[in-house]
């Protein structure tokens, strides 16, 4: 089973994400760890990586490769801005699931976690939506704004995480024939 998560930044991806892994008894993977890693690695704040990926396209091929390769293992909730388009492009059987939320929730969100103000936050998500956005289009040909290669696709901004868990979980049933939420 691999069940895919992603959207924009700050729609609640991650929150779900391990909901829905812990919920499915499966391991959950995310881009987003393995991309600061790598920044951090490097010495670079996540805006300066993000401006060396889109000169250095290496960046998120080498990560893509990752995430491809566990994908292709499945039994996973794999998150990330490409989740979805890498498991449609290698042909996997997922449930792909693209989250979505107003930019006002999804800067205050972020800026609660970040402990930022959210004004502030907003023009960054912008910027950081538009990096990915701008790379993948380079890179694979990939429009972040087109979610037809998305098999659900859910507004976080008035539903809690618990209730997408439960619609997701109810998805994942059906799609892969779950007995009681377990594979």
């Amino acid at each position: 089973m691999l069940i895919t998560i992603s959207g924009v930044p700050g729609s609640g991806k991650t929150t779900v994400a391990t909901r829905l892994a812990t919920r499915l008894g499966l391991p959950h993977v995310y881009a987003g760890d393995l991309y600061r890693q790598e920044a951090k690695r490097r010495g670079l704040s996540l805006e300066q990586f993000n401006e060396l990926a889109e000169r250095d396209h290496s960046i998120d091929r080498a990560l893509d490769d990752q995430m491809a390769a566990r994908a292709r293992e499945g039994h996973v909730v794999l998150e990330g801005r490409l989740a979805g388009y890498l498991a449609a492009a290698n042909g996997l059987e997922a449930l792909k699931v693209w989250l979505d939320a107003s930019d006002e929730v999804r800067a205050r969100r972020v800026a609660q976690r970040e402990q930022r103000d959210w004004r502030e936050v907003v023009a960054v998500n912008r910027a950081r939506h538009g990096s990915d956005a701008k790379r993948y289009k380079a890179i694979y040909g990939f429009d972040l704004g087109d979610t037809r290669v998305y098999d659900v696709v859910l507004n976080t901004d008035e539903r809690t995480p618990e209730a997408l868990v439960e619609e997701l979980t109810a998805r994942a049933r059906e799609r892969f024939g779950l007995d009681g939420g377990r594979p």
